[in-house]
């Protein structure tokens, strides 16, 4: 009889568990993290309240508040741990309706590390990536444009601290434009990729939009839906704030260690392609304002500057900065009028990957890393008549990079290394801290 009831229990417990496991549609994903709190996403199939467990090494585990997931709300849940200290690294554990529900990955959170005034900054690593298209045969060019997934389990294998999700994140498609529902199944069918789900559990992510997952295809300020994308994108992503400018958009600033990211928003102001105007806008000018007063004010070593499309790039066409020529000298002027050291952009769009680099009189180079797709489709190599473009440093074929920052407080240096799908090493890129500063008279 006792055998029998032990028997019954353990049936019961794995079926409950296992209940519980079926709510989960997608997640948990690590967003920002900060000193005294991190951030942990998760979404539900129905109605389930959640909460999250985590604990170091020797340590009692300490629960988040209990967030009751919503049809109203998407079935989202964002939970913020925030009984943590300094510069720790936890394990989590996801309860849904008070069950542990296990993942077969690891999940963990970090938090930011007081190194100033006492040490010299730690180093890190940040994964780079954008253009991730994942079929949905029904909804589909008749061709299949995503593939090879495994690039997911490859960025992860490199053990980075973050990753930065440069545009073109998801792909919405014909049946999504128009509605709330479309715009929303797009967004949930992407962040469910199983092949995604263990990088989401234990590296922190921070993402900004281009028109792929703002819109419709070379999509500006004219899309009717553009406050619905806004929020959807906020929804499903963990990001430490948003709308920085203060005038729409998901425009942002964050810190890691003593680096500075800046991640602008290259859709929700911008002026359509064919506008013959010279002078239109692809930022707008409160964009650019808080920008340059947020590089002005940082003393990072490395300001580096995220966005959708090619920034530096002199190629004038497909939709690089280029074609909006009045701007794009406006924010290269005020750059060297200010001074501001330290700037490197990142971009993405262009389905291959390239570097860009910018000399300038009395100054030091600008570059741009370009860094695309990740599971979206390429193109053949060609000649762009790119003149900025680095020698050797042009990979056309699915790929994605790692920033790693290492060295003294006083003479910080960047690694990029850049990836293939199975996370073979195409090339890297150095840049030292020392070599963005001006001339010192």
């Amino acid at each position: 009889m006792k055998k029998n009831i032990i028997l019954l229990l353990s049936f019961l417990c794995v079926t409950i568990t296992f209940a519980q496991k079926e709510l989960l549609q997608s997640g948990p994903m690590v967003g920002y993290s900060d000193f005294r709190e991190a951030l942990i996403w998760v979404q539900t199939t129905a109605p389930a309240e959640l909460k999250i467990g985590y604990f170091t090494e020797n340590e009692t585990e300490k629960f988040t508040e209990s967030v009751q997931t919503t049809k109203a709300g998407d079935f989202i849940a964002k939970l913020t741990p925030n009984e943590v200290e300094y510069g720790k690294t936890y394990t989590y554990k996801l309860y849904i309706n008070d069950v542990y529900v296990p993942r077969d990955y690891k999940l963990a959170f970090q938090t930011q590390t007081l190194w100033q005034y006492r040490t010299d900054p730690p180093n890190f690593k940040v994964a780079i990536g954008s253009c991730s298209f994942i079929n949905e045969k029904k909804d589909d060019r008749p061709k299949p444009y995503g593939d090879k997934y495994q690039i997911f389990n490859s960025i992860l294998q490199k053990n980075p601290d973050a990753m930065l999700w440069v545009g073109d994140n998801m792909y919405l498609r014909t049946p999504d434009f128009m509605t709330e529902t479309g715009i929303r199944h797009r967004f949930r069918h992407t962040r469910a990729t199983p092949e995604m789900q263990a990088l989401l559990g234990s590296v922190h992510h921070y993402a900004t939009w281009d028109d792929h997952d703002f819109g419709p295809n070379d999509a500006d300020r004219s899309y009717v839906n553009k406050k619905i994308t806004e929020q959807t994108f906020n929804d499903y992503w963990g990001n430490l704030n948003t709308n920085a400018a203060g005038n729409g958009g998901v425009t942002q600033h964050f810190a890691w260690n003593d680096v500075e990211f800046f991640m602008l928003d290259d859709r929700y102001h911008r002026a359509p392609n064919r506008d013959p105007n010279k002078d239109k806008d692809y930022f707008g000018k409160q964009q650019l304002d808080w920008l340059i007063d947020a590089l002005t004010k940082s003393s990072a070593p490395f300001k580096i500057v995220i966005n959708g499309g090619q920034v530096l790039s002199d190629v004038t066409k497909f939709e690089n900065y280029a074609t909006y020529p009045t701007e794009r000298a406006a924010l290269l002027k005020r750059l060297h009028d200010a001074k501001i050291e330290g700037v490197i952009f990142i971009s993405g769009d262009r389905h291959h990957t390239e570097i860009s680099r910018l000399e300038r009189e009395d100054a030091y180079p600008l570059i741009d890393i370009t860094c695309s797709p990740l599971t979206a489709g390429t193109h053949s190599p060609r000649d762009e008549g790119n003149t900025l473009q680095v020698k050797g440093k042009t990979f056309y074929n699915r790929n994605f990079g790692i920033l790693e920052i290492t060295g003294k407080r006083t003479n910080r240096v960047l690694l990029l290394t850049i990836y293939d799908s199975d996370g073979n090493k195409v090339f890297d890129y150095e840049i030292k801290a020392t070599d963005l500063r001006y001339p010192r008279k």
